[in-house]
């Protein structure tokens, strides 16, 4: 229920005491008032109104739960997971209930679950042989915790917890309470579920975490993983300075948001880009991370990536600072193949930027950098980051302009509506400034996509390929940008962020 008037009808529809869960996706929701029992539609009103103005995390809670109350007489705790080291889901089963599981590990059946998700129903018996269930509940008890394993085979969990499974005064077997995690990679076979984004989060999916994620279904190309992290405390007051985090390989990502915390700074994000991201991704990622307010720098750091080739990152992260014209300090650790040649990048393309953007290599510890990053915040004379439209040159979408599509729905990304791309953007390039010089430059930087037709200012497209060629295209815009001839816009509005934009 989303209103107290409606957790009020529910209450005098069902005739009897009622019990209201807040729905926030959190454990000991009973310790913070999230659980209440209500024996009247008024009490259940009033419950139900104090629940909605609740603050979980960095999430305000929507909605509220009103059940029956149920005459428990006896609690128990069933939890499927799949137990890698066996390669094969298992039950985990308290016959005493859930509270306080972790201290009672000796007294906690684990029950061999086959992979078509059928449970030994001989083993459960004999558990239950040894418990205090009474008898006359044994076979409904194993019906139940059979349809638990099964309900986690046909929508493919990782993790199926039931707590408690009770069995009431009057003789049922009930799921009181249930948690479900499906897994990631199996979500898009079950529309049914109603799940937004194939993320294992620890709250409901926020507009930038919805944004990243259709980007990371229509690139195939690498990984970029965006979560946004609580930036108030427990009492609601907002953390220390707070900065975007744009991490690059798991572990050193987590390393490095370690560090910047030590630094003194509350991360707004976690965000990862690894595996050889293409550079429309890298700067996908930094627009996500830069469409959060109140930022007081940018921090970009990772683990040394030996197979990743930096200067594609360079090239998208240089482009999407130019875009927005960073006013704010930031510092990217670029470590892996090239990556001095994409320090050279970061620091030449972005030296004209209101604020300070420093590079690093993999040989520059991520202590080190933060330490760093926390001079420049110290030295910022502006204030914090406040999200901007993207500056458009004014030769987009001009008369006699030279344009071609990107595409980034094929192969293997993902489709909107009607089967068309969920992301696609178009390069142009300013014909009037191509004097025979700039052409040559435009074409150099290409990376073959583009070619001069007979030396003339005319340009030309090389292969029928070139609708994929983001990365090489990017880089041609940015190395014309330090040439001193932006001549070359690489377009890719991000859906969600690029309602409004500023023309140049």
């Amino acid at each position: 229920m989303s209103s107290p008037e409606e957790a009020a009808a529910v209450a005098r529809g069902l005739g009897r005491p009622v019990v209201l869960k807040i729905q926030a996706w959190t454990t000991g929701r009973a310790a913070i008032g999230g659980v209440a029992f209500a024996d009247t539609p008024e009490e259940a009103s009033t419950h139900c109104a104090r629940m909605l103005a609740m603050t979980v995390g960095m999430f305000h809670v929507e909605q509220v739960l009103v059940e029956e109350k149920l005459p428990i007489a006896l609690e128990m705790f069933v939890s499927l997971m799949i137990d890698d080291a066996e390669r094969a889901p298992a039950l985990l089963v308290s016959f005493e209930g859930g509270s306080g599981i972790e201290e009672r590990g000796d007294r906690v059946a684990r029950i061999h679950v086959e992979v078509d998700g059928e449970v030994d129903h001989h083993l459960l018996r004999h558990t239950l042989e040894m418990s205090t269930v009474p008898a006359d509940r044994h076979e409904a008890v194993i019906e139940a915790i059979a349809a638990i394993a099964r309900t986690a085979r046909a929508v493919e969990a990782r993790s199926l917890e039931v707590n408690p499974l009770v069995v009431t005064t009057d003789g049922r077997v009930i799921a009181a309470d249930c948690r479900v995690t499906v897994d990631d990679y199996a979500v898009f076979r079950h529309p049914e579920l109603g799940i937004d984004i194939a993320r294992e989060l620890d709250h409901p999916p926020t507009d930038l975490e919805r944004i990243a994620y259709r980007i990371e279904q229509a690139d195939h190309r690498g990984t970029f993983y965006f979560a946004q992290l609580p930036t108030t405390g427990a009492t609601g007051e907002p953390g220390e300075r707070v900065v975007g985090f744009h991490g690059a390989g798991g572990g050193g990502s987590m390393m490095s948001l370690d560090a910047i915390s030590n630094a003194g700074f509350t991360p707004a994000n976690f965000t990862d880009t690894s595996g050889n991201p293409s550079a429309a991704k890298v700067y996908a990622a930094a627009r996500v991370i830069l469409a959060q307010p109140g930022l007081v720098g940018y921090f970009g750091s990772g683990s040394g990536v030996a197979s990743q080739e930096q200067h594609h990152s360079a090239y998208g992260i240089a482009k999407a600072f130019l875009e927005v014209n960073l006013d704010v300090p930031a510092v990217i650790r670029l470590g892996g193949n090239s990556e001095q040649r994409a320090v050279e990048i970061l620091h030449d393309a972005c030296k004209e930027l209101p604020a300070t953007v420093e590079g690093f290599t993999k040989d520059d510890p991520p202590a080190f950098i933060a330490q760093r990053f926390r001079q420049l915040v110290d030295m910022h004379a502006g204030g914090a980051w406040e999200p901007c439209p993207r500056i458009v040159p004014a030769f987009v979408g001009a008369p006699g302009a030279f344009s071609f599509p990107l595409n980034f729905g094929a192969p293997g990304g993902a489709k909107g509506s009607g089967g068309a791309p969920a992301w696609e953007g178009r390069v142009w390039i300013d014909i009037s400034r191509c004097t025979p010089e700039v052409t040559a430059l435009v074409v150099r930087h290409s990376g073959g996509v583009l070619r001069d037709d007979n030396g003339s200012p005319a340009l030309a497209i090389s292969g029928e390929d070139a609708a994929s060629k983001d990365s090489e295209m990017i880089a041609c815009e940015i190395e014309c940008w330090r040439a001193g001839e932006p001549v070359v816009f690489v377009d890719l509005p991000v859906l969600g962020l690029d309602d409004e934009e500023e023309v140049a």
